[in-house]
């Protein structure tokens, strides 16, 4: 305890989600949930450690991704219409792009370390899988399609995509650590590979076609970077799976068979929720054209809506089940994480924000193809940072932030920090050649 307390709160911040949210605080600006206030410890934490001198150090190329966005923010924050109105959107993108990731990446010193917050995630998982499984089972989850089949875990109606999220965050860790080719023992890959397994269950009935496509996406390069022999088997099992469970038994209701479907219809038949988001986008791409150096401003995009939008945009979703009345959610971002930037921040903050995640990215994975000494017994890390970072660029093209589990995104961003900006060790110098054996050597082996 002595030396992991620092830990304590990072992984508070991840399972307080496990506390229910009361109906209509899912999606409520301005409401601190427990896993928010334990990341605002956390980040205390950081800095009394950081005073103390025993955090990780930070080089200056993760200082400059760490920190670059706080410029776009601070810009587009000032240039807003109404910049009291945005700051409290400036505060929210400081936590989640900035405090949350550093406070990570100095914190967590080791891989075991590490491996200690990927754990939390996937007992977050698994519990909420579990509540989604039980929710589908019993009619009790939210309203899909006149039934109350939809899981959602402890995170209500309100907010549909939460338990989707921690879900397949928990998936693609356990598919990484099942899949690492070093790292977790015998014993921790069966484990992992059994939660995989169970986490494939509540995915599928979250209805969530983005989770869906991001967890797919994710685990695909997951696999390839364990070794291409391995994704192989792994692809082949997992397609004769497919086949026993959905050809033999029957597995799969009509109604994920409907969702599953409608992925490719999304252009030639769309329904009014993808009707919806498309006129979202066209209104965030026409706020950026007026404003393309700095947005809107933080917190502008709903404000700014009706002006952009066209008429075939509804006046919001329907929410209603697990324990919540009928409600009508409005409509206040596009959906998407980079048109939300680009209207609200414009250039400026979207290459301050998605160029740092894509310097991430590909630090990550090089470092994971060809790891330095020092990582080569920690490849696992290195599946699950760059999986995780992965699935959640590959969601934000269906979604932005909002919602109790935004919080993990800062602790996702800083666990990919984490794994790609960690300490590169020289490469070793070139062994000289085998020289001649002198004579002595050559008799003393005769003679032996």
């Amino acid at each position: 305890m002595r030396r992991h307390w620092p830990l304590l709160p990072l992984a508070a911040t991840v399972l307080l989600l496990l506390v229910p949210v009361p109906a209509g605080d899912a999606t409520a600006s301005g409401k601190v949930t427990p896993a928010d206030a334990a990341s605002l410890l956390l980040v205390f934490a950081c800095a009394v450690q950081a005073l103390r001198g025993r955090v990780r150090p930070l080089s200056p190329l993760g200082a400059l991704v760490l920190g670059l966005p706080a410029v776009g923010l601070a810009v587009s924050t000032v240039t807003a219409g109404d910049p009291y109105a945005a700051l409290p959107g400036f505060v929210r993108y400081l936590q989640v792009f900035l405090l949350v990731p550093a406070a990570v990446v100095l914190l967590v010193r080791d891989a075991r370390e590490f491996r200690l917050a990927a754990g939390c995630f996937v007992v977050l998982a698994l519990v909420q899988g579990a509540v989604g499984v039980v929710q589908y089972a019993t009619h009790t989850g939210a309203s899909y399609q006149g039934a109350d089949v939809r899981a959602v875990g402890t995170f209500g109606p309100g907010d549909v995509m939460g338990m989707a999220t921690v879900v397949a965050y928990g998936l693609v860790i356990a598919a990484a650590l099942a899949l690492a080719p070093t790292g977790p023992g015998p014993r921790t890959r069966t484990l992992a590979t059994a939660g995989a397994a169970a986490l494939v269950v509540p995915l599928v009935l979250s209805f969530s076609r983005g989770a869906w496509i991001a967890t797919a996406g994710a685990s695909l390069l997951v696999m390839l970077l364990s070794g291409v022999r391995r994704a192989v088997r792994t692809l082949a099992a997992l397609v004769a799976a497919g086949v026993v469970l959905v050809g033999g038994f029957g597995v799969g209701s009509e109604m994920v068979t409907e969702r599953l479907a409608s992925i490719t219809q999304v252009s030639s038949a769309p329904d009014q929720s993808v009707t919806d988001r498309y006129t979202m986008w066209a209104a965030a791409e026409s706020m950026w054209r007026e404003h393309p150096a700095a947005g809107v401003g933080l917190k502008g995009f709903p404000a700014n809506r009706d002006g952009h939008s066209s008429l075939g945009l509804s006046s919001g979703s329907d929410t209603a089940g697990a324990g919540q009345a009928f409600l009508r959610q409005p409509l206040l971002s596009p959906h998407n994480m980079y048109l939300l930037v680009l209207s609200e921040q414009g250039l400026t903050g979207l290459l301050a924000l998605a160029g740092g995640w894509a310097a991430l990215l590909v630090a990550g994975i090089r470092r994971a193809l060809r790891p330095d000494p020092e990582a080569r017994g920690m490849r696992d890390c290195g599946l699950v940072a760059v999986g995780l970072l992965v699935w959640q660029l590959t969601d934000f093209l269906y979604a932005d932030i909002g919602g109790p589990s935004t919080v993990l995104t800062g602790v996702i961003i800083g666990m990919a920090a984490w794994w790609a900006l960690g300490p590169v060790a020289p490469a070793p110098a070139p062994v000289a050649g085998p020289g001649p054996v002198p004579r002595e050597a050559r008799e003393g082996a005769a003679v032996a």
